[in-house]
């Protein structure tokens, strides 16, 4: 058990690397997980929620009542920043409707798993990190399909109820029930040790959608060009940015600052990539926008969290 929680510990550190390994495996063995479609593909989105779930206690919905402003501010943020700049670089650099689709889903999903990590890494209000991804997930099912039909619902056609039923079933019952057994039998200690290795858990199926995306669209990674990549990490940068000026303009202490940075800028791009895949399985090219954000925000979080402890060490000189 021992090993099995410093593995853990270890693909929580690294997970970008960990995702770029494997994506790089199954680019050039797709059979490995062309596997992660269908039903597969809403069990492993069900376990990272799971994971998610499986961290929530009395004491962060206690959080949640007791920080009722915070809790908003972060969220409005969140739901109004990522989406609106992911169509505004869109519309910059005259995407295609397909890779329009890819960046506008990426930011229209809530805030990514990792953020709660991030936040600790660079001393971030943690608590506020936590409730700020819980309230953005229990809200997605409806904001999620409401903010894709208003922002590209005439130029994509989807069907916004199914999406709803759908995170339903992947996002907001999984973490009702991870957050029930946290709940129920969080005083044992087969339970705890168990809860240590979630967040490895939610890292593997986070691999295991990129990989599945992979293995059906690698061909075409090459053939979307440098400049998805340039609207993804400008889509990502200015979500940090914004986030925090937020969090400024509000007169937020430097930890809710940092915090509300990190959760507007790192979005749950592997929900985004398994809604592409179930809701859009034309669309290569947007599971692919999806697939690479994945990668990338698991990259720039870590960078931008390490990024504040260097500038902390820095002036305390």
């Amino acid at each position: 058990m021992l090993f099995l929680k410093q593995l853990s510990q270890l693909l929580s550190k690294y997970t970008a690397l960990f995702i770029i390994l494997l994506a790089g495996i199954t680019f050039f063995k797709p059979e490995l997980f062309t596997w992660v479609k269908g039903d597969s593909q809403v069990i492993v989105l069900g376990l990272i929620m799971l994971s998610m779930g499986m961290t929530l206690g009395i004491d962060d919905y206690k959080i949640l009542a007791q920080r009722p402003l915070d809790i908003f501010i972060g969220t409005v943020a969140q739901y109004s920043i990522m989406p609106f700049v992911a169509i505004g670089i869109s519309r910059l650099f005259d995407l295609s409707p397909e890779l329009t689709l890819g960046l506008v889903l990426v930011g229209c999903c809530p805030g990514g798993v990792a953020s709660n990590i991030m936040s600790f890494l660079c001393k971030g209000d943690v608590a506020f990190s936590v409730g700020m991804t819980t309230v953005s997930t229990i809200l997605a099912p409806v904001m999620t399909p409401l903010l894709l039909s208003f922002l590209i619902g005439e130029t994509v056609e989807m069907d916004g109820w199914a999406m709803f039923r759908f995170m339903l079933l992947v996002t907001l019952l999984p973490v009702v029930i991870g957050s029930i057994l946290n709940i129920s039998l969080q005083k044992y200690k087969w339970f705890q040790d168990l809860r240590e290795l979630m967040p490895g858990v939610a890292v593997i199926n986070f691999a295991f959608i990129v990989g599945g995306v992979v293995a059906v669209h690698g061909n075409k990674f090459l053939n979307i060009g440098f400049i998805i990549f340039v609207c993804i990490l400008c889509h990502n940068v200015i979500g940090y940015i914004l986030g925090y000026l937020a969090g400024r303009i509000v007169g937020m202490s430097k930890e809710k600052k940092r915090t509300l940075a990190i959760e507007v800028g790192v979005q749950n791009a592997g929900l985004a990539t398994g809604l592409s895949s179930k809701f859009f399985p034309n669309s290569a090219e947007s599971a692919i926008v999806c697939a690479v954000s994945t990668v990338w925000h698991s990259i720039s979080g870590t960078v931008f969290a390490n990024l504040f402890i260097w500038w902390d060490k820095r002036i305390s000189k």
